[in-house]
C-alpha cells in the first residue's frame, strides 16, 4: 500500500504564493503517475495537475480561468515528494488539496477513478 499526506495548506491573501507537499510512505513513486485534485465546499472534487514522473510529461486542468502559467506540479521520485506550486491565487482557488498516485499504465490523469491511493488533504483558504 501507498500512504500520502499532504501539507502545506494555509490562509494567503489574494496574489499570494503556496506550494503544497505530498509525501508518500510505503512504497516509492518513480513509475507512479501523481495527481493534484481540489474540492470546494459544496462542490465535485476536480482535477487540477499530474504529472507522470520527474522529468516526464505534465497535465493541468481549467476551471474557468487555466491554472497553467499559475500553478506547476513538480516531484523529487528519490525523496518520495510531489510538490504543486501555486502562484497568483485567486480566492476561487479555495478547497481543500488532495493528491493521488495512480498505479495503472495506459488510463487518463483527469479522472479521480483512475488514482489508486489518496492523501487526507490539505485546506487551501485564499482572502479577498
Amino acid at each position: 500500500q501507498v500512504q500520502l499526506v499532504e501539507s502545506g495548506g494555509g490562509l494567503v491573501q489574494a496574489g499570494g504564493s503556496l506550494r503544497l507537499s505530498c509525501a508518500a510512505s510505503g512504497r516509492t513513486l518513480s513509475r507512479y503517475t501523481m495527481g493534484w485534485f481540489r474540492q470546494a465546499a459544496g462542490k465535485e472534487r476536480e482535477f487540477v495537475a499530474a504529472a507522470r514522473w520527474s522529468g516526464g510529461s505534465t497535465y493541468y486542468g481549467d476551471y474557468g480561468e487555466p491554472v497553467q502559467g499559475r500553478f506547476t506540479i513538480s516531484r523529487d521520485d528519490a525523496k518520495n515528494m510531489v510538490y504543486l506550486q501555486m502562484n497568483s491565487l485567486k480566492p476561487e482557488d479555495t478547497a481543500i488539496y488532495y493528491c493521488a498516485a495512480q498505479t495503472r499504465r495506459g488510463v487518463g490523469v483527469t479522472t479521480g477513478l483512475n488514482y489508486d491511493y489518496w492523501g487526507q488533504g490539505t485546506q487551501v483558504t485564499v482572502s479577498s
